[in-house]
């Protein structure tokens, strides 16, 4: 059983939400907060496997609860809610704790399989999220999201590396790639280490938008 927190100051949203996940019988919503402050607490209290935090909160936002949490309580994984809107500090928190990024408006199915993503260690990044984020990144500046730079750091990968890399920008997780490429657990984790440290960025999220920045994702789906 999936334990998960939910955060959103929102009651709607967050109520729709709670509905997907009690949906499925592998997922439990042990707590709900209507805040940064409450969700951090209630983390401590419950010890969840995943949270599912709105990224944006009156009081404390979910970037600053995900970074809390990856402080104090790395067995929980974090997965931020955006609605895609005009928020500026998305592209902050990709250098921050969270392990991924669902839109609250996503189908039922979507939801509950993202906290299964991300529960498994998977990177939970839908294509919509990852287009948005990138356009995002385009708009501020940033040299290291440019489709140009991307290509460059994928260069240096041996082929095996580029695939397992357009796997992980699919949100895969260690164990399906494992399956998929018929090695063991181990050596994807191995792998992903390597593939981290080659394109310059410090998490999977990141390693996931550079995937798709250099297209190797839309490759791995043809």
């Amino acid at each position: 059983m999936i334990r998960v927190l939910l955060a959103d100051d929102e009651p709607l949203p967050r109520a729709g939400v709670r509905a997907a996940l009690d949906a499925d019988p592998g997922i439990e919503v042990v707590a709900e907060a209507a805040g940064g402050h409450e969700a951090l607490e209630l983390a401590r209290t419950h010890r969840p496997d995943v949270a599912l935090l709105d990224i944006a909160m009156p009081d404390v936002d979910g970037i600053a609860v995900a970074d809390e949490l990856k402080r104090t309580m790395p067995g929980t994984r974090v997965l931020l809610l955006t609605e895609l809107r005009e928020e500026s500090h998305v592209p902050c928190s990709l250098t921050g704790g969270a392990g991924g990024f669902l839109l609250k408006s996503a189908e039922r199915g979507e939801l509950a399989e993202g906290v299964r993503s991300s529960a498994g260690g998977g990177v939970v990044l839908a294509p919509e999220i990852a287009r948005w984020i990138v356009e995002q990144l385009r708009a501020s500046g940033s040299p290291a999201a440019r489709t140009t730079r991307a290509r460059e750091l994928v260069v240096g990968l041996t082929p095996r590396e580029r695939e397992i890399l357009g796997l992980l920008g699919r949100g895969l997780t260690d164990a399906e790639i494992a399956r998929r490429m018929l090695v063991v657990e181990g050596t994807v984790e191995i792998f992903v280490n390597t593939i981290l440290r080659s394109v310059q960025v410090q998490n999977r999220v990141q390693a996931a938008l550079i995937a798709h920045e250099a297209g190797l994702v839309e490759h791995e789906r043809v």
